[in-house]
């Protein structure tokens, strides 16, 4: 890439320390850190050629890679033209990588569950279909990733999985030996079946194919180092909230309903899974609490107080506090831009249920880690 006339030959060291910027867009770890840097060699006038290691062969961010390498080096000092060979890792080497980003345990684990875990986990749940819960979680994964944090979703509901279309995730996952790397959309990593199946094809699977398919996304995936991973949850309390406790017993639950009785009462028995299973309620959010009019009133199809019941309702079965965290008005664009695959909060930021829904991101990404709300194995004397 040509700047200027080059004052000095380039320096090998200079060319290194400058892929040390160079993140894998997959893993986010420096390319230099991750061996994949196989050799750097000096040419005439100014040309450096770098040689690259991909994990795959098929690896779909090549281009990406090869972007920000000439970019970094071009940076370098009498560095006139940067040319980027691309190789693929032998198997050695991707168990070497393996190894250094999982550590040697045959058996993969599920970090979200290991002791001393910083991740915060929320299932995002509902009693019924069709109150928006993966509307809900794909524009709070959006708007917490906004914030600057590291944020993972998983798409748990392999049934009527619907979040990398909401999301505008169109990659497909590269796998490394056993290990998956998700692909990422809106600042935001996600695994779903939908990524594994062809077309619109129907997943029929009975209870325990399940449970294994939500422990591989949990254990199988790398995601790094995450402060924040959401669960879009099936409706009800079957074979997946079960899974879920199983799996990752520190999970919190968020309960999405509407403002409709009905919805509320199917909500609570969502949420009050959390009395067998011990996880804590993270709080109830109401969808659709409202539709404002072109004349500025408001008109509420789906009744009122919905919410502010089933967290008054959880709050008595539980015996702590269980909050109204907000109530999301209905906005025919949000329902628009999960179908065209660009979250609601990132399109239209300034509408309210943009507002409603950062705010309740802002409260889940930053609230101090206690006990209210957790149901606790003690009993009395």
């Amino acid at each position: 890439m040509t700047t200027s006339e080059p004052t000095q030959v380039p320096d090998v060291e200079a060319v290194r320390a400058a892929l040390t910027r160079v993140e894998d867009p997959e893993i986010h770890k420096p390319i230099t850190e991750l061996d994949m840097v196989k050799n750097v060699t000096i040419g005439e006038n100014g040309t450096v050629n770098v040689e690259i290691y991909l994990t795959v062969a098929g690896c779909p961010l090549r281009d990406k890679i090869t972007r920000d390498v000439t970019a970094a080096v071009s940076e370098v000092a009498g560095v006139r033209h940067v040319a980027v060979e691309l190789d693929v890792m032998s198997d050695q080497q991707r168990t070497e990588l393996r190894r250094k980003l999982r550590g040697d345990a045959e058996e993969p684990r599920i970090p979200f569950a290991e002791p001393g875990s910083l991740t915060r986990v929320y299932c995002v749940a509902s009693g019924k279909g069709g109150v928006g819960k993966s509307s809900i979680t794909v524009n709070l994964a959006v708007a917490m990733a906004a914030r600057g944090l590291s944020v993972g979703v998983v798409d748990a509901d392999i049934y009527g999985h619907s979040v990398p279309r909401m999301l505008g995730a169109t990659g497909r996952p590269t796998r490394v030996e056993k290990m998956i790397l998700p692909p990422e959309a809106n600042g935001v990593k996600v695994i779903s079946i939908a990524m594994f199946t062809q077309g619109n094809t129907p997943v029929v699977w009975r209870g325990p194919m399940l449970h294994r398919a939500l422990q591989q996304f949990l254990s199988d995936v790398f995601w790094g180092d995450l402060d924040v991973l959401l669960l879009d949850l099936p409706p009800g309390t079957g074979d997946i909230a079960i899974s879920v406790a199983q799996l990752i017993p520190n999970a919190e639950i968020l309960v999405v309903t509407t403002p409709q009785q009905a919805a509320a009462e199917v909500a609570e028995r969502a949420g009050a899974i959390a009395l067998q299973t011990r996880q804590r309620l993270a709080g109830v959010i109401e969808n659709m609490s409202w539709l404002e009019l072109p004349d500025g009133s408001r008109m509420e199809p789906f009744g009122t107080g919905g919410g502010t019941v089933v967290a008054e309702s959880l709050s008595k079965s539980v015996g702590a506090d269980v909050p109204m965290l907000g109530k999301v008005p209905l906005d025919p664009r949000l329902r628009e831009a999960g179908d065209n695959g660009v979250p609601f909060v990132a399109s239209v930021p300034d509408a309210e249920a943009s507002k409603v829904l950062t705010d309740i991101a802002t409260k889940l990404s930053t609230r101090a880690r206690g006990l209210a709300g957790r149901m606790l194995s003690v009993s009395p004397a």
